[in-house]
């Protein structure tokens, strides 16, 4: 889920991609260093348009220790820049979020994700609101696709 409640950068920068100065500056204004490994990975992230794994991250990087890799994944995934999806296998994939709240479809090929808005969506979840006992804090809408390179491959 990529539920944006509590992230400054939701009203601002959200509406395009984030780029490499963007994700270093979430870390520094939640207090943490911004360390050479830590630069060596949103480096990284700033090349990636599709979704990845912690793993490719990891083996995408020299001198950078598989632990330093997840504690950067999940600081910005706390900072709402980054989203957390399961694959239909169950394993994680990341991507980096474009816009502000959306929901994904991911390739079940080639891993492939995008980002999608719909006010259809938005306003069920509405409808869905005033029908349960309490109110609806966040959710995820995950579409497993065959996306459209996929599909004029098979051609």
């Amino acid at each position: 889920m990529c539920y944006h409640g509590k992230i400054f950068l939701r009203q601002s920068i959200m509406t395009t991609k984030l780029r490499q100065n963007d994700l270093l500056a979430v870390m520094e204004d939640a207090g943490h260093r911004v360390t050479d490994a830590r630069r060596s990975i949103v480096e990284l992230l700033d090349g990636k348009s599709d979704g990845f794994s912690a793993e490719e991250i990891n083996h995408g990087l020299q001198g950078v220790g598989r632990a330093t890799v997840y504690r950067t994944l999940k600081l910005l995934l706390a900072s709402g820049v980054l989203c957390k999806l399961i694959s239909q296998t169950g394993s994680p994939r990341y991507a980096v979020s474009k816009f502000g709240h959306h929901h994904h479809a991911v390739c079940v090929r080639c891993g492939r994700v995008s980002e999608f808005r719909d006010s259809t969506v938005e306003r069920l979840l509405k409808s869905i609101e005033q029908d349960i006992n309490g109110s609806i804090e966040g959710h995820r809408l995950e579409l497993y696709i065959s996306c459209n390179l996929c599909l004029s491959s098979d051609m």
